[in-house]
């Protein structure tokens, strides 16, 4: 089967940057055998070598509001460019739009890469989700699940 990741990425101990991690947790057990989950925290810069021959890709992340927290926008990795992430206080600046192009110039991108980017209000570290951020959990969960059906190795395998 062609490789198909789906990465949530932020840290859990910044409020709404965690989502990603939550939407992964939300997917446990409903995705086809061979469909990878995994998390990423902190620096992006392992991302290049995470996804490096996968043939698809989906990311969960937050992103700085700018238009309401828990506003959902599904990004082509390749052709929109990203929303702004949070202004998270960090010596890393080494983000998701800085792993993409690093991958796109070492020819190791993933064919298909697409973005939940979901908009939070609260970033500090110790805070907790959003209740605007959680509401949308199940939902990106779901679209994740219909993007997963689409990919052709694997429509026949999803579970209810």
């Amino acid at each position: 089967m062609s490789r198909l990741m789906i990465i949530g990425l932020g840290n859990p101990d910044r409020g709404d940057d965690g989502v990603g991690g939550l939407v992964v947790e939300a997917l446990a057990g409903r995705l086809p055998e061979g469909v990878e989950t995994m998390v990423r925290t902190g620096d992006m810069l392992g991302l290049v070598e995470d996804w490096a021959g996968a043939q698809a890709v989906i990311c969960i992340d937050a992103a700085a509001t700018v238009g309401a927290p828990g506003r959902v926008h599904r990004i082509d990795g390749h052709a929109e460019a990203l929303l702004p992430e949070p202004g998270l206080a960090s010596s890393h600046a080494f983000g998701l739009a800085e792993a993409i192009a690093l991958s796109r110039a070492l020819g190791t991108a993933p064919p298909v890469l697409f973005v939940y980017a979901i908009e939070g209000s609260g970033f500090d570290t110790g805070a907790p989700v959003s209740a605007e951020v959680a509401a949308v959990v199940d939902e990106v969960a779901t679209r994740v699940l219909a993007e997963v059906a689409r990919w052709p190795a694997t429509a026949e395998a999803i579970r209810a």
